[in-house]
């Protein structure tokens, strides 16, 4: 695997026991991603999702405004790329945010496949409080998310959703006790470790597609998957499990 060296403001490490990956936001106090940062982002996430000693990826943490306006013109065009790769990774990623997650931390959270936040999570993206537009593709996958009336509301006017509020839009996964992120993150890759890798990456494929696609084309994709699993040991290894009414243990493929 070729994990990035040199990181700025960010560090990996990896729970050989729950076979979880996590990629930590490290800049106190405020745990901003830098521009360059956001290269070594996909970076780590690429290289975590090819480690075969990793089956979920964790996101931990919570922008560097000034820096942007130093970078040479059209230099910032592909920012939706790096930050879009928790939605191309194969396996499933959880970004879990604790307080606050504004501008690109938010748009990196609303990439991953589940969101945990705590009671007093607040989420934004306030770029036109900035005189900007959201750059990482946070406006096109809330309009998606949440729908277009919502999106508009929230991010024309640069406002914060407490973590409730985006429970009810549908824009996180759980909202849980502070003081408790830790246990919620345990259980989710505890999870989610013990499902079939395989089904999870087909999955991922087939409803990552579901907003980009006519219906006709989704449901072609899903059988299509469907029947490239089929002949798979885990699905093998399941049904013999349930025939035999015993738990499947999917970790030792």
């Amino acid at each position: 695997m070729n994990y990035p060296q040199n990181l700025d403001g960010l560090r990996w490490t990896k729970d050989a026991t729950t076979r979880a990956g996590y990629l930590i936001f490290d800049r106190p106090p405020l745990n901003v991603i830098s521009f360059a940062a956001r290269a070594q982002i996909a970076q780590l996430i690429a290289a975590m999702d090819e480690d075969n000693d990793i089956r979920v990826i964790v996101i931990r943490g919570a922008g560097d405004i000034g820096g942007f306006l130093k970078v040479p013109r059209d230099g910032m065009h592909d920012l939706a790329w790096n930050v879009a790769a928790p939605e191309r990774a194969k396996k499933p990623v959880i970004a879990a945010i604790e307080k606050w997650a504004m501008g690109v931390a938010f748009e990196l959270a609303l990439a991953c496949d589940f969101r945990l936040v705590t009671e007093s999570s607040q989420l934004a993206l306030p770029e036109v409080n900035l005189g900007m537009t959201p750059g990482s593709g946070g406006a096109v996958r809330i309009a998606h998310l949440a729908g277009l009336t919502r999106a508009k509301e929230m991010i024309m006017r640069g406002r914060r959703l407490s973590a409730r509020e985006a429970l009810d839009w549908g824009l996180v996964t759980e909202v849980v006790p502070e003081g408790k992120l830790d246990e919620a993150i345990g259980c989710w890759v505890n999870d989610l470790a013990a499902r079939p890798a395989i089904a999870l990456t087909g999955l991922k494929r087939i409803l990552n597609s579901t907003y980009d696609t006519p219906l006709h084309v989704g449901l072609e994709l899903e059988g299509q998957i469907f029947e490239k699993l089929r002949p798979s040991p885990e699905f093998r290894h399941g049904v013999e499990s349930f025939l035999a009414k015993k738990k499947p243990d999917f970790t030792q493929f």
